[in-house]
């Protein structure tokens, strides 16, 4: 027991952290609770320094302390940290504002239960954690809008999350085991197994905005606070995807699982880019975009078992990912949510202008930014792994993906008077530390690719 608790610190310590702002909060000292949030997060990130390599698993188990939980920490800690600091402009003065820094750390501790997750109770409980505290995150202005888009985010993730653990109950049922090591043993009930898998894709697919299961994602970033959807398009979408990997790493084959994996994938990739191009509000773009870039994730997760490059490709991406998305929805913050609101930018406020333009054609995959390194590892993962035609799909959607960011771009060095307020200290500091981030993830590529990938 003592040996287990051991392996998992991190964890507790940002329960702890969350624990702490929350009665930070109660005292009404937000200051305090941002504090104690900032400085418990970067405690937990220290603390899971010493665990590269580690590759373990606690109580009988059911939680895996590997690869991927351990970087999931890494990358989903310092993003938490960044989504803190862009929250603090959006809920500063406000009533409830200590709770928002508090909640964000409960929604990611609970992405960090569904990334180490080795059981199926897991899988749950990581999933009722992100999307509680999310749900009242995206309420949290007592607006129309925010009302209407929590209310449409907790009815579809209310459905979902009961969809899979119906559905895992048949994978209980054939494997005799809540453990998702066991799962092989599910191989003798091929409809139980395909069953449990169609379930469990839509609980972590909605958390992880995969199409079909993406209607809420566009009105819950719009309807939100912009640092919410900033938040909710990287901490519990890597969290999910993680968890669909560690499943997908035990799951037999013979379920059909990577034909199933290989068509969201294309439809998530396509429709989100093909979506994105008919939006004016950047906000519900930048929505449709991250929907595409999860299909980029499948692809990494589709190669898992098939090749040795799957794991680091779908690290380096998330750390990528993390990255230039949240430096891009700081951007939005300081200029405005509509493309009429860029007009000018790049002219008038050169240094905001080029960082924003770096952000987005890191999404689309231009050397050499980390998105490039990211997608290249992924589509090597792919090839490696004999799906060489979804490496293909994938470099043609990525070239439709510069259609769409162009329409951000192209505004910015139009004539036109841009005119943002004084960018506020923390936003900025957001954005230079994604863009710092993005540069120097593409350009040391070959150092992360060096650490230990157990």
């Amino acid at each position: 027991m003592g040996h287990d608790l051991a392996l998992l610190i991190p964890e507790i310590a940002v329960l702890l952290t969350a624990v702490g702002a929350l009665i930070a909060e109660m005292l009404r000292w937000p200051r305090v609770a941002l504090a104690v949030a900032i400085v418990g997060l970067f405690i937990a990130t220290g603390l899971t320094l010493s665990m590269l390599g580690t590759d373990a698993a606690v109580f009988g188990g059911s939680f895996r302390i590997d690869t991927l939980s351990i970087w999931a920490k890494l990358i989903l800690l310092p993003a938490t940290v960044l989504s803190l600091l862009l929250a603090r402009v959006d809920v500063r003065g406000t009533v409830r504002e200590g709770t928002v820094y508090s909640l964000l750390c409960f929604a990611t501790f609970g992405a960090l239960v569904l990334a180490g997750s080795g059981d199926m109770m897991f899988l749950v409980l990581g999933v009722l954690l992100t999307s509680l505290a999310s749900f009242a995150l995206v309420a949290y202005p007592d607006d129309d809008p925010a009302t209407e888009a929590a209310m449409k985010y907790f009815v579809f993730g209310s459905v979902t999350g009961a969809v899979m653990v119906f559905g895992l109950s048949y994978w209980f049922g054939a494997a005799g085991s809540t453990l998702l090591s066991d799962l092989a043993r599910a191989d003798a009930m091929p409809l139980a197994a395909i069953l449990g898998l169609v379930t469990a894709i839509v609980g972590l697919g909605y958390k992880a905005s995969l199409v079909p299961f993406h209607f809420w994602v566009p009105d819950a970033y719009q309807g939100g606070p912009l640092s919410i959807a900033a938040y909710l398009s990287v901490v519990p979408k890597v969290g999910a995807l993680f968890a669909l990997t560690q499943v997908l790493r035990d799951l037999p084959m013979e379920s059909g699982w990577p034909a199933v994996i290989a068509g969201l994938a294309v439809l998530s990739m396509t429709y989100g880019y093909l979506a994105a191009l008919a939006q004016d509000n950047v906000v519900r773009l930048l929505a449709y975009s991250s929907i595409a870039q999860s299909g980029y994730f499948l692809l990494g997760i589709l190669a898992v078992g098939s090749s040795s490059l799957a794991l680091p490709s779908i690290i380096l991406f998330a750390a990528a990912y993390a990255a230039m998305n949240l430096g891009a929805f700081a951007i939005v913050a300081m200029v405005g949510r509509t493309l009429t609101d860029f007009n000018g930018l790049g002219r008038n406020r050169p240094l905001m202008g080029i960082a924003m333009v770096l952000f987005l054609l890191s999404l689309v995959g231009i050397p050499p930014l980390a998105g490039f390194v990211g997608k290249f590892l992924i589509f090597a993962a792919v090839i490696d792994a004999q799906f060489t035609w979804l490496a293909v799909v994938g470099i043609v959607n990525s070239v439709l993906s510069l259609a769409v960011y162009l329409r951000i771009i192209v505004p910015m060095y139009r004539q036109g008077e841009a005119a943002p307020n004084a960018p506020e200290y923390w936003l900025s500091m957001v954005a230079i530390t994604a863009l710092s981030g993005t540069v120097i993830i593409g350009l040391a590529a070959q150092f992360f690719l060096v650490i230990p990938m157990t």
